[in-house]
């Protein structure tokens, strides 16, 4: 009996360094020395972040005989991304440091990974798990894509800052938490019916993620540091999730289609979580889960639960879904192949009482 050679072979890309807490701004230079990265860094930043944070980064970055080279963006888009990765190159540049939101360290992430330097993520808001993943939301071509990025090799939360930033964001950061549990079923289904990859080990961290935000959903207050810290130790579980499982399936599916479909349809879309969020209401009942849960924790948080909270009208949200099966197409999930049909959509939006 011929037995078959074991030949599994997986590689994870994981933070070596999280540092989470009040403060934690002042740690960036002993950070960035402890792990050696260099002399000479990016740092990537928007106007209002450079000021609540990346002044404070260059300081520790500069007692720690580290040079940063300041590059402020408007937006995060293709051309700031191929701009960072050109001063990285022409300054002979160690390292990227993004300070910021989602924007500042999408650009910073992306453009160190194409100019091959290591990144090092400091958020000044929980607004989403991008903060510790490998993957970047860049706008190319006049509408957003998901591109492969460097995962962060380090990770400072100053959880001060994060609980000043406004409510809205961490709210938005609990959605797309929360949004894992959708995302895990849909995981599990596309193991199911067509043979896909499935680590069980990165499923339960991503699950586990969501449910204690959902348990803890009612501790989750604005300027309470304590919330701060909770959600961005809940964050850093998601992008840890994701490393494990080397791609964003733990952490998206079937409603992060929804929210892209949504940023594509609606004239003023709502933040990336809270769509997230209000997506994984409808897919959860998809599912034959437990969606009413879910509904019951953003409305505790104080996250949009319906199309008129999100900002956007019962019409954007119904196209969004019949269209969301369209977006991502290799990725399988809850919708199929075929997507939801109008008058299936429009029940699906009324039931979970969205529109």
């Amino acid at each position: 009996m011929d037995v078959e050679s074991f030949s599994k072979t997986k590689a994870m890309e994981l933070p070596r360094n999280v540092v989470v807490g009040h403060d934690a701004l002042h740690a960036v230079g002993e950070v960035c020395q402890s792990l050696k990265l260099g002399k000479r860094a990016l740092l990537v930043a928007d106007e209002t972040t450079m000021k609540i944070a990346g002044t404070i980064v260059e300081k520790e970055l500069a007692a720690r005989k580290i040079k940063a080279t300041e590059f402020l963006i408007p937006d995060a888009t293709w051309d700031e991304v191929r701009e960072g990765e050109e001063r990285i190159r022409k300054g002979n540049l160690d390292f990227a440091l993004g300070v910021g939101g989602g924007r500042s360290i999408d650009v910073a992430k992306c453009a160190s990974f194409n100019a091959a330097v290591p990144f090092v993520s400091v958020p000044t808001a929980a607004s989403h798990d991008g903060v510790v993943s490998s993957r970047a939301s860049i706008e190319k071509g006049g509408e957003k894509v998901s591109l492969v990025a460097q995962t962060p090799i380090a990770v400072i939360m100053d959880t001060g800052v994060i609980a000043e930033s406004p409510f809205r964001l961490l709210a938005s950061g609990c959605g797309d938490i929360i949004s894992n549990l959708a995302a895990v079923k849909d995981w599990a289904l596309a193991r199911n019916l067509r043979n896909e990859y499935y680590s069980s080990y990165a499923a339960a961290l991503s699950e586990l993620a969501a449910r204690l935000v959902i348990e803890n959903a009612s501790t989750i207050k604005p300027r309470l540091e304590e919330s701060a810290w909770f959600v961005c130790k809940a964050l850093v579980s998601s992008g840890v999730a994701m490393s494990i499982a080397g791609s964003s399936r733990p952490a998206s599916g079937s409603e992060h289609k929804f929210s892209h479909a949504l940023d594509r349809i609606a004239k003023k879309p709502g933040l990336h979580g809270e769509q997230c969020g209000v997506g994984t209401i409808m897919m959860m009942y998809l599912h034959g889960g437990n969606w009413q849960e879910v509904r019951d924790a953003l409305l505790a948080i104080g996250a949009p639960t319906t199309a008129r909270a999100l900002g956007v009208t019962d019409h954007e949200v119904v196209q969004a879904l019949t269209h969301a099966h369209e977006i991502n197409k290799e990725r399988y999930t809850i919708l199929g192949d075929e997507g939801l049909t109008l008058e299936a959509a429009e029940r699906l939006a009324k039931i979970t009482k969205v529109v």
